[in-house]
């Protein structure tokens, strides 16, 4: 099989896919009397990268294998086509799920610890309905809490393909530049959104801006 072949075969079932895939599962696709080597895979994928680079697309790489996507700068015009808007977190969950980034396995209590004031039921909650968090173990002390970890979904999302392509401390910026950048507002969830927004104003606080699908994400450390 041609060159040229396997690398329209990769983009198309990329395509098709709708989800990052893994070498062995794009080589998965191929009879056995036409299967190529690994490398060949590679090829094929630096080739549709470079074919890319002046498009409005790119494939990347994340946890989960390579996936092609809309190219975070064309964002703007693309988010055009749909009347639903995108998800908006608050500062504080956005500041737990750093800390669960960055200090995991962390626990509920070190977490408060860290930000001076409790972590509400309702963003832990969020954060493991996203797919973005999970419990990984339990602290051996009295109670025995549970601690928290990343998950592959939370990668994926923030184009990474694994912890250490977090930013660095040497890359944390302003959290109010940020946001501004972002268009990032408080969810109107009454009361306990407004108590969120009182407990997110505390001093010493930075911003970790971190690259999702859409550029839609900041994180927070102290």
């Amino acid at each position: 099989m041609s060159e040229k072949s396997i690398k329209h075969i990769v983009e198309a079932v990329l395509l098709a896919a709708g989800k990052p895939l893994t070498l062995d599962q794009l080589l998965a696709v191929f009879g056995d009397g036409e299967k190529p080597g690994r490398d060949q895979i590679r090829e094929a994928i630096a080739a549709l990268q470079e074919e890319y680079a002046e498009r409005g697309i790119e494939l990347v790489q994340v946890a989960s294998g390579w996936r092609i996507q809309v190219g975070q700068e064309m964002e703007p015009w693309v988010s055009r086509l749909t009347e639903e808007k995108p998800a908006r977190y608050s500062r504080a969950l956005l500041e737990t799920l750093a800390l669960v980034a960055y200090r995991q396995p962390i626990t509920r209590g070190e977490i408060e610890d860290i930000r001076g004031v409790s972590v509400s039921s309702s963003i832990m909650k969020t954060l493991q309905e996203r797919e973005w968090v999970r419990v990984v173990g339990h602290r051996d002390v009295p109670g025995r809490p549970a601690m928290y970890g990343t998950t592959r979904q939370f990668l994926d999302y923030f184009n990474l393909k694994g912890l250490d392509d977090l930013p660095t401390l040497m890359e944390l910026r302003d959290f109010d530049t940020i946001n501004a950048e972002l268009e990032l507002t408080l969810p109107g969830e009454g009361a306990e959104a407004e108590e969120a927004a009182g407990q997110a104003q505390e001093p010493g606080l930075v911003v970790v801006p971190v690259a999702g699908e859409g550029g839609e994400s900041n994180e927070t450390l102290h």
